[in-house]
């Protein structure tokens, strides 16, 4: 189902892949790693090496028949994406239908399986900053290519999108899904998702249902269990 797709964008660093340590119930969570590197805590999920862009198809086909998988993760878009322009595109005779299959793989994940799909999805991806030369703005997306990259973006198929980022402690609000742990205050800063746009973030891609969160909570811990706790609330109203 389409609200219980999320997107969690992010620069490397910023607390992508450490959203997934609180995850409940971790047994029954399918980890489709693509990028091939271990996670940076000690997860107990059901893992699968992605080294054929179709296996996520495969994938999210097969749980719908395994009621001990709650959640499935995909991380990341971006190196599955770079797969398949490696393993697809870089080998098509023809270049230019290469690069036309790049982009319906992306529409057949998005709107065939992701939408689709019956469990919680988590979708990490990192971004980048290009410069929009008909607005004369710095842009910051999802970092795919192809028309999906250039037009309206991997982010148009979902509704919700959160960026993880590292923010100085005295720039945070309180709020009961924010906890400042004692390692926080050593550094001064924290690892949070931003929940929706503010001023100095008009031209980065976040968003969520409206009423999802409320404007205390712009940053919150980058947990993902936060977040679909909070869809399931919301979508019970």
């Amino acid at each position: 189902m389409k609200e219980k797709s999320v997107l969690i964008c992010g620069k490397s660093g910023t607390g992508k892949s450490t959203c997934l340590k609180y995850l409940d119930n971790p047994e029954g969570v399918l980890y489709l790693n693509c990028e091939g590197k271990p996670l940076p805590f000690n997860a107990k999920f059901m893992e699968l090496t992605v080294t054929e862009p179709e296996q996520v198809f495969e994938a999210l086909a097969g749980v719908e028949t395994m009621p001990q998988i709650h959640t499935v993760v995909i991380d990341s878009l971006t190196f599955l994406m770079d797969m398949f322009e490696s393993k697809r595109v870089n080998t098509a005779q023809n270049t230019m239908k290469g690069w036309a299959s790049y982009g319906e793989f992306i529409r057949t994940l998005c709107l065939d399986y992701l939408n689709k799909c019956t469990k919680n999805v988590i979708v990490l991806a990192h971004v980048g900053t290009t410069y929009n030369e008909q607005d004369m703005v710095s842009e910051t997306k999802v970092s795919v290519k192809g028309a999906i990259g250039k037009n309206n973006g991997v982010e148009s198929y979902f509704t919700t999108v959160l960026y993880t980022k590292v923010v100085d402690l005295s720039k945070l609000p309180t709020n009961n899904y924010l906890k400042v742990t004692p390692t926080d205050e050593f550094k001064g800063c924290k690892h949070v998702f931003q929940t929706m746009l503010t001023k100095d973030s008009t031209k980065e891609s976040i968003k969520s249902p409206d009423g999802l969160f409320d404007i205390s909570e712009v940053y919150i811990d980058n947990n993902a269990q936060y977040v679909f706790n909070k869809l399931e609330e919301f979508y019970k109203k």
